[in-house]
């Protein structure tokens, strides 16, 4: 299995990634949980609006197999949902990093990002599993 792991990234334990974007981040799951799940079916998403600390659930993702929770990499509100995902959930499947993103947020802490994996890690992680 090549599970992708774009060096722009940072990643949690439980397969999620975060993208920085200036005072902004895009939240997804990464291409190896999507992988371990196959076909997914349905995701839920919050409002627009809606704050979680880290490690908060934030959604669920369902597969054919199973379904998982989403945990937020780090703390902040809610500013944009991809609402694509609510028709088409297997964009998750087929473009995990892009096309398949799940939230915006505002970070309310930045110094949280420094607790995540950077993409080395985050390979040295998944190989452990």
């Amino acid at each position: 299995m090549s599970t992708q792991v774009p060096d722009d990234l940072k990643f949690t334990e439980t397969d999620e990634w975060i993208r920085v974007d200036g005072e902004e981040a895009l939240i997804g799951i990464s291409d190896f949980a999507q992988d371990a799940l196959s076909d997914i079916v349905f995701v839920e998403l919050p409002k627009v609006g809606a704050s979680f600390a880290a490690g908060e659930q934030f959604g669920v993702v369902e597969s054919v197999k199973a379904a998982a929770d989403l945990k937020m990499p780090v703390g902040g509100e809610v500013i944009a949902v991809n609402d694509v995902l609510e028709a088409s959930p297997e964009k998750v499947n087929s473009s995990p990093y892009d096309d398949g993103w799940m939230i915006r947020i505002k970070p309310s802490d930045s110094a949280e990002m420094d607790k995540l994996m950077d993409a080395a890690a985050y390979t040295t992680f998944l190989k452990d599993r």
